[in-house]
């Protein structure tokens, strides 16, 4: 067979040119049979030059694949979708190369096309998109991420989360009393704990400042790895990818702050490192098996993972080391209501009313599984209940879920959509902040 050439096709018949573009075809699968890729390039081109087939561009693709010459997979696959736009095999090696490339989002739209166009019979096919659609996901949140302003979430949400840890006594160094240096590490140090103490938007801006001028000052001696804890602390709050490189340094510094292993464990589970977190807890015990805070933690991870008979018994065993922590009871009291022992829940929340009867959340919680029960009057008055103690103990920076859940109640109870959207005003004009924590009970 002469080699043809862009000189010599233009002297051959079309029967001719056909008859040559298929035997230069099947001396083409021959060569990559052969894994004589060059060979074979130099084949399919020339069948190329008798006939512009898309399965000759395809095949020619096939050969800069196994050679991994992606640009050139993308450009002869190119040519042959421009020729067939529904050649699924020819869509799929192109979104290979993309995705070799990192170009994924278009990966991910070739991907797409592929499987809609093969019905989804692909099962390969149908993995590549769910794989990208993660990783193009993955990569706008860190492009939206890195564009995005750090600040702290609402004073609510920061209290919530700080008050799932118990109290912290100054230590002598840094106590009210101690005579520190203006401006030294342990100074800025107090001046942050000091700072959370107001429980404000601008007392934890304060705070966060503080524990950088903190680490920054140095000099902190045996409060340095609690400084580091609590500046990855507020990164965390803030969204920063490298808090946990605080936790990090916090645990090398002092292996016996239990806290920075749960926290730390946070930040593994939220990336979706589980075994991550559940090495933290388990370190955690290792150093302080009589730390409430610790089973308390991994009660929570539990409960989000949807092992509840797990989570009840670390938040049992929270309440056994520390039975004035009220978020362990009421904890305890929506993991029953999950595993389906309405009654013991619905005991453990009447316990807590006994128990903790001035905190608001008690009531708003048991609210929500009776509102849950539909025993909408009853809920209405906890609901109404945890509003009166919310104004009466927080005049700033109050938590207007049982607001929220009242105007449910009301227009779940009574259709009353007036009194419903008049409470839902009165937190949006009073500009509140809702904090939903991972455990409320889904809606």
């Amino acid at each position: 067979m002469p080699e043809v050439t862009e000189s010599t096709v233009a002297s051959l018949s079309d029967d001719s040119k056909k008859d040559y573009a298929a035997k230069l075809k099947a001396a083409g699968n021959k060569a990559y049979g052969s894994k004589d890729y060059n060979r074979a390039i130099e084949l399919y081109g020339q069948a190329l030059l008798c006939k512009a087939d898309p399965v000759f561009y395809s095949n020619r693709a096939a050969c800069w694949n196994a050679m991994s010459n992606w640009d050139r997979v993308i450009e002869d696959t190119t040519a042959a979708i421009n020729l067939d736009p529904e050649y699924v095999k020819a869509l799929n090696r192109r979104a290979n190369a993309y995705e070799e490339t990192n170009r994924n989002s278009e990966a991910l739209l070739d991907y797409t096309a592929s499987c809609i166009i093969d019905a989804f019979r692909n099962t390969g096919a149908a993995e590549s998109v769910e794989r990208l659609l993660k990783k193009v996901a993955e990569e706008k949140a860190k492009v939206i991420m890195e564009k995005k302003q750090r600040r702290l979430p609402s004073s609510t949400f920061i209290t919530n989360y700080l008050q799932s840890f118990r109290d912290r006594e100054l230590s002598d160094s840094i106590s009210e009393s101690a005579d520190l240096p203006e401006n030294s590490g342990k100074w800025w140090l107090r001046k942050g704990l000091l700072a959370m103490d107001k429980k404000t938007g601008e007392g934890y801006n304060e705070a966060a400042e503080a524990y950088e001028k903190a680490i920054e000052a140095g000099d902190l001696a045996e409060n340095e790895a609690f400084a580091y804890n609590m500046r990855g602390t507020f990164k965390y709050l803030r969204g920063e990818a490298d808090a946990i490189d605080d936790l990090h340094k916090s645990i090398e510094l002092d292996p016996t702050l239990t806290q920075s292993y749960v926290k730390r464990a946070s930040m593994h589970l939220e990336a979706n490192r589980r075994e991550e977190a559940a090495k933290d807890f388990e370190d955690a015990i290792a150093q302080n098996d009589k730390d409430p805070d610790v089973y308390y933690h991994r009660a929570q991870l539990n409960f989000i993972l949807g092992d509840f008979p797990e989570a009840a018994k670390d938040y049992q065993k929270s309440i056994d080391l520390d039975s004035s922590f009220i978020f362990s009871h009421i904890q305890l009291g929506v993991t029953q209501y999950k595993m389906g022992s309405v009654a013991s829940s619905m005991a453990t929340f009447r316990r807590c009313i006994k128990n903790f009867e001035n905190v608001p959340d008690v009531y708003n919680y048991y609210g929500e599984l009776l509102l849950d029960q539909q025993k909408y009057q009853e809920a209405v008055e906890k609901f109404e209940t945890a509003v009166q103690k919310e104004q009466s103990q927080r005049v700033t920076g109050m938590n207007v879920l049982p607001l929220i859940n009242k105007a449910l109640a009301l227009f779940q109870w009574k259709q009353d959509f007036a009194g419903a959207q008049e409470l839902c005003e009165k937190a949006l004009i009073s500009k509140l902040h809702v904090c939903f924590s991972s455990c409320n009970i889904s809606r």
